[in-house]
């Protein structure tokens, strides 16, 4: 936003924005803390019209006082306050609600993780050079010479190349 309104009621940069549609006719409201809270818009414990709707959507009939973790006692309030459970249990008792959220912000519910590309790299080596050992001994056993020794060829390729790479 280029330029922070001000508050309707006095001078102070404005945080509360409300805006009411009636009559096909937007009347837009902007107040500081202090004129919303003077006002009654919002609530001094933190209540949050974005966390109702929230909870309304992901949660249809059950309270917010209806999760409580066996282990720490957080309950969905406090969750939703300071954006952390109390502890590794938290997840399992909050699944219900954290699978909704989760689902609609990201690609899915399961953590896949990244894999760095020098990591990646090594292992696609790895797998070469596992792969040729396999061929080089297949093809002792079988007396295909000529092959074996392309195997063993390609198997010092890549052990100087392996060789060459930084290891971390």
């Amino acid at each position: 936003m280029a330029n922070s309104l001000k508050c309707d009621l006095c001078p102070k940069p404005a945080t509360v924005h409300l805006t009411q549609i009636v009559n096909q006719k937007v009347h837009k409201v902007d107040l500081c803390e202090e004129c919303a809270q003077a006002k009654g818009v919002t609530d001094p414990n933190g209540f949050s019209l974005a966390d109702l709707l929230l909870q309304a959507s992901l949660n249809p009939g059950q309270t917010e006082a209806g999760l409580r973790c066996e282990q720490c006692g957080c309950t969905q309030n406090d969750f939703k306050k300071h954006g952390r459970f109390g502890c590794p249990h938290c997840y399992e008792t909050f699944a219900p609600v954290i699978q909704g959220m989760l689902a609609n912000m990201h690609k899915g519910v399961t953590h896949t993780g990244k894999v760095p590309q020098r990591a990646l790299a090594r292992k696609s080596l790895h797998e070469r050079l596992s792969r040729l050992e396999e061929a080089l001994n297949d093809a002792i056993k079988t007396e295909r010479y000529e092959d074996a020794a392309r195997c063993r060829d390609e198997i010092s390729q890549v052990k100087q190349t392996f060789g060459s790479e930084p290891s971390r």
